[in-house]
């Protein structure tokens, strides 16, 4: 298989158990280069937990994940985040460091220096100004911080980008318009992308193939326009079923 063909990320009978709690159950499914793919599913349906198994902030019980056809437990793990930038609710930015030094961070563990060209690049990358990289995090709004996480996870220039609730803290006109860059973000760049929602209006408008898990298995694989159409099985268009819901009532509203 050249590079090309070969998926950039694949999941080969990935499990993973907490004592008696099976969180991932035997899951086998791979993700190709340039696909924007969104997780989606009700709390505790494993989906972040998968999510965590490629850059190995959880290790699993059994399977195999692989990045380029590399299994990811083969490679070292400083090795493996440099091919992989990771955005997250919570943002995790350094309280006690600039903006500019939060977003080199990566490239600082790695032994490289950004320099303040390239910071500033990164900050319009998100739509920040380029000032924004000598305010402490404690000076920005709840958006604000998100875009820098999303700058942040961009400065090694990786080959996946891996998303977890990235938006889930945001109001609505901030998390619609984040959303829009990231989406812009993954073209511009061609970036592989994986994002974790439990929202699948989110999920409908960004993402090119939709995930839905359950009791850690995959139980619908489809894009949304199929899932629009009443594919993907009872789970899936439980979840469908809300933000068309909520369409409908809107359109009511403007008899």
């Amino acid at each position: 298989m050249n590079q090309q063909t070969q998926p950039l990320l694949e999941f080969r009978d990935v499990c993973k158990s907490y004592d008696r709690t099976q969180a991932v159950a035997s899951i086998s499914t791979a993700v190709a280069r340039r696909e924007f793919v969104a997780l989606v599913g009700a709390s505790g349906s494993g989906k972040s937990t998968l999510l965590k198994t490629v850059n190995r902030l959880v290790d699993p019980s059994s399977g195999t994940v692989l990045i380029d056809g590399d299994p990811v437990g083969s490679l070292p793990l400083a090795a493996l985040r440099r091919r992989i930038g990771y955005v997250f609710q919570s943002v995790g930015l350094f309280p006690h460091m600039s903006v500019g030094e939060n977003i080199a961070i990566g490239p600082r563990i790695s032994g490289q220096k950004l320099t303040r060209e390239r910071i500033a690049e990164l900050l319009e990358l998100v739509d920040l100004e380029r000032s924004m990289a000598t305010r402490m995090p404690n000076e920005l709004s709840g958006g604000q911080r998100q875009r820098v996480g999303v700058a942040r996870a961009l400065a090694n220039e990786p080959q996946l980008l891996l998303m977890d609730e990235p938006f889930g803290a945001l109001d609505p006109v901030t998390r619609d318009a984040l959303g829009e860059r990231v989406r812009s973000l993954h073209r511009e760049l061609n970036l592989t992308t994986v994002m974790v929602t439990h929202d699948m209006a989110e999920a409908l408008l960004l993402a090119d193939r939709v995930l839905v898990m359950e009791a850690g298995t995959i139980v619908a694989d489809e894009t949304p326009q199929s899932l629009l159409h009443g594919s993907g099985g009872e789970i899936a268009q439980s979840l469908v079923a809300v933000p068309r819901t909520q369409a409908d009532r809107l359109a009511e509203l403007t008899r």
